[in-house]
């Protein structure tokens, strides 16, 4: 049976990781953090109470993900955000106008945001998944 939101606040890591099976039927992505799975989490179980996601949003979705993604197509725009999780806890970057606005200070790339985050020299885009790595 699945849970209602207001109680996934109150589960530990292991009900987290069976509400997870119980919903999806697979195990969860490699370090998701209890916070961030409780978010997932909750906005699976209220998009499943109220019908799911808007018609067309799926199949729009799918084909984004699918598309093969380039320097053009990452293009960010003021108003959007980044969100990555690093060693258990999550940064939420927001785009601006000539920059960034990460921790309420402001950054003029996101490879300054993704050194300060890790203490290493990172490929901002990289790092924030908007450019495969080499390797993939």
């Amino acid at each position: 049976m699945t849970p209602l939101v207001t109680e996934l606040e109150a589960m530990d890591r292991t009900a987290l990781i069976t509400v997870w099976s119980e919903i999806f039927g697979t195990p969860i992505p490699k370090r998701l953090s209890s916070p961030f799975l409780r978010r997932f989490l909750g906005f699976e179980i209220q998009a499943r109470q109220f019908g799911g996601l808007p018609k067309g949003f799926a199949e729009k979705l799918a084909k984004a993900t699918n598309e093969k993604a380039d320097t053009k197509s990452a293009a960010l725009k003021p108003g959007g955000r980044l969100i990555r999780e690093w060693n258990g806890v999550t940064h939420a970057v927001d785009v601006v106008e000539g920059g960034f606005i990460w921790d309420g200070q402001r950054h003029s790339s996101l490879s300054a945001i993704a050194r300060a985050i890790t203490g290493a020299r990172w490929s901002g885009p990289r790092f924030f998944g908007l450019k495969k790595s080499a390797s993939r």
